[in-house]
């Protein structure tokens, strides 16, 4: 069963209450002061995950923000290879030149 937070309208109060999901709020009665007239506050919830790991929201996230990422890498045109060959400098050996490199 799960834990409610309330604040009681009469008193201020908050407290918490082991209820069922179909409680009623009219029904829950303030601790401190008797009163019914809690009001149900909006509070974090836990999770126990069992069997298969489910993605998170940042997880989602960054797989989204990968997708993208290589679907703007896919549209590239292939122009690597290219270029690589293009900036790759000349350069003759020594054997090339004719020098024996022995400062003759």
């Amino acid at each position: 069963m799960p834990v409610y937070e309330y604040r009681c309208e009469g008193c201020g109060e908050q407290f918490e209450r082991v209820q069922s999901v179909s409680a009623k709020v009219e029904d829950t009665v303030c601790p401190h002061c008797h009163a019914q007239k809690a009001t149900r506050l909006m509070s974090s919830f836990a999770s126990k995950i069992v069997g298969d790991h489910k993605t998170g929201f940042a997880e989602m996230k960054a797989y989204n923000m990968l997708d993208e990422r290589m679907d703007k890498f896919r549209k590239l045109p292939p122009i690597i290879g290219k270029r690589a060959a293009s900036v790759t400098p000349n350069v003759t050996s020594p054997s090339d030149s004719g020098s024996t490199g022995t400062g003759d």
